[in-house]
C-alpha cells in the first residue's frame, strides 16, 4: 500500500501587503505540482492562531483559477495575526497543542509567511519539533513592507509600497506646486517604518533630473532636530514656493522617544505608533506660520495592489515557490532570500539563509543611503531602490474596479476537537 505524502501548513503573519498572496500562490501551486511529495496544503485561518485553534483551511477545495488569482489580490487571503509564541519553557502547552494538531492532520511541512517576529516563530517551531520528537520542516517566507529583514536584498511587499509612496509623493507635490502661490505651501505624508526608514526613503524617488521636486525626508535613523528641520523647510519653500515632507512613523526626538508614541503597545509588545504627521504639521505652523496639509498613508500604502511593482510580485511568488522546493529537498529552519546580481540591468536570483541569521534581527538604512544633511537619499540609495519599483502588474478590472478573488476558505474537519484558549 502506497504511503500518503505528508501535508503542509501555510499561514500569513503580521501586517499584510499588496503581494503576500502572490507568495501564497507560489506555495500552493508548487505543492500541487509535487503531489507525490506534499499532500494537501492547509492554511491557518488568521495565522498561527489557526493551528492553535485547529481552524485549518483546505486549499485543495479552491480551483486552479482562484489560486492563480491570488497573484493579483492584496491583503491576506486566509487572514493574518499578530501573535507571538512564547518560549517552550514559558508556555509548553502552546507547543504541545501545535504538535497535537499537526499529528492529527499529518502535517510535516510548516511554511510561515511574515516578518522578523514570524521568523522567530518559525525558528521556534523547528526547535520544538525536535524537543517534542515530531519532525517538522519549518521554512520562513519573508514578507514585510518595512524591508527590514537581514540577509535578503529586499523583502516582498516593500517594492510595491515604495512605488505607491514615490508616486503619491510626486502627484501630491504637483498638486501643491499648482496651489502654492495663494494656498498650501507644505504637504506632509506620514508613512510606515518603526525603526527603519526604507519606506520614507522611497519618497525621494519622486524627484528626478527631469522633474526635480523639493522633498524633505524624516528618517527613524536620524534624530529629529527641530531647528535644522525648520531651516531646511524654510529654504525649500523660499526657493521653490512649496515643499513636500515624507515622515516615517518611527521618527524619534533627542530624548529617544517616538514623536508619535501613543503610550500603547501591540500584541508583540511594540509601541503603537500613529499621528506623527500632525505633530510635524503643528511644528510648521508654530515656527513658520505656513499653510499646510497632511495625510497618513496608513493601510492604503500596503493595500495598493492596483499599482504594485511587477518586480515585487515576481519576487513574492518566487520565494513562495522556493520555500516548497527547499522543503522537498529536506531543508528546515531556513528562509529563501533575494540575491541581487546587478543594478542595471536589474538581475536577481533566489538563495537561502539559516533562520538563526534572520530571527529578531533588524536591517536599518545604511548611512551611505542617507544624504549628509540627514533629509534626503543619496545616489547609492536611488540605485538600490529604483529597480524595486519597476514594472506594472495590473490586476484585471471589471466595471472600473480591480477584480480580486475571495476564496471559499472551507475548513477541514477538526480531529483534536478540544477548544484551545489563546
Amino acid at each position: 500500500m502506497t504511503k500518503k505524502p505528508h501535508n503542509a501548513f501555510y499561514a500569513q503573519s503580521g501586517g499584510v501587503t499588496a503581494v503576500i498572496n502572490a507568495s501564497a500562490a507560489g506555495v500552493i501551486e508548487t505543492a500541487r505540482k509535487n503531489k507525490h511529495k506534499i499532500g494537501n496544503v492547509y492554511a491557518g485561518r488568521n495565522g498561527i492562531i489557526g493551528a492553535l485553534t485547529e481552524d485549518l483551511v483546505d486549499t485543495s477545495k479552491e480551483s486552479a483559477s482562484s489560486i492563480a488569482a491570488l497573484k493579483h489580490t492584496p491583503a491576506g487571503a486566509f487572514g493574518s495575526c499578530r501573535y507571538k509564541l512564547k518560549s517552550l519553557e514559558e508556555n509548553r502547552a502552546e507547543y504541545e497543542r501545535l504538535i497535537a494538531v499537526f499529528k492529527a492532520h499529518n502535517i510535516r511541512y510548516f511554511f510561515y509567511n511574515g516578518g522578523g517576529d514570524s521568523a522567530d516563530t518559525c525558528l521556534k517551531v523547528s526547535k520544538i519539533s525536535k524537543a517534542l520528537d515530531f519532525p517538522i520542516q519549518a521554512i520562513h517566507i519573508p514578507k514585510t513592507v518595512d524591508n527590514d529583514l537581514p540577509v535578503t536584498d529586499c523583502c516582498p511587499g516593500f517594492g510595491s509600497v515604495a512605488k505607491y509612496v514615490a508616486i503619491s509623493t510626486r502627484e501630491a507635490s504637483f498638486d501643491v506646486a499648482s496651489m502654492a502661490k495663494t494656498s498650501t505651501k507644505v504637504f506632509i505624508l506620514e508613512v510606515m517604518g518603526r525603526h527603519a526608514g526604507w519606506i520614507a526613503a522611497a519618497g525621494g524617488l519622486a524627484s528626478t533630473s527631469d522633474s526635480p521636486l523639493p522633498i524633505v525626508i524624516l528618517f527613524p535613523e536620524v534624530v529629529f532636530n527641530r531647528k535644522k528641520f525648520i531651516k531646511k523647510v524654510q529654504d525649500k519653500v523660499k526657493l521653490h514656493g512649496y515643499c513636500s515632507i515624507v515622515v516615517s512613523e518611527g521618527v524619534r526626538g533627542s530624548n529617544g522617544k517616538f514623536l508619535s508614541d501613543q503610550g500603547l503597545t501591540d500584541a508583540f509588545g511594540h509601541a503603537q505608533l500613529g499621528g506623527v504627521a500632525p505633530v510635524i504639521a503643528n511644528i510648521i505652523k508654530e515656527d513658520l506660520g505656513l499653510k499646510y496639509h497632511w495625510c497618513v498613508a496608513d493601510y492604503l500604502q500596503r493595500a495598493a495592489r492596483h499599482i504594485a511593482s511587477k518586480v515585487d510580485v515576481d519576487q513574492a511568488y518566487a520565494l513562495g515557490e522556493s520555500a516548497v522546493k527547499l522543503a522537498i529537498q529536506g531543508h528546515s529552519a531556513v528562509m529563501p532570500t533575494i540575491k541581487r546580481l546587478s543594478d542595471s540591468p536589474y538581475r536577481w536570483k533566489v538563495s537561502s539563509t539559516p533562520l538563526s541569521r534572520v530571527a529578531n534581527v533588524e536591517k536599518k538604512m545604511p548611512k551611505k543611503f542617507i544624504s549628509s544633511d540627514g533629509f534626503g537619499i543619496t545616489p547609492n540609495c536611488k540605485r538600490y531602490l529604483e529597480p524595486l519599483i519597476k514594472g506594472e502588474a495590473y490586476p484585471p478590472y471589471k466595471d472600473g474596479l480591480p477584480k480580486y478573488v475571495v476564496l471559499k476558505n472551507k475548513l477541514v474537519a477538526k480531529k483534536v476537537g478540544i477548544d484551545f484558549k489563546l
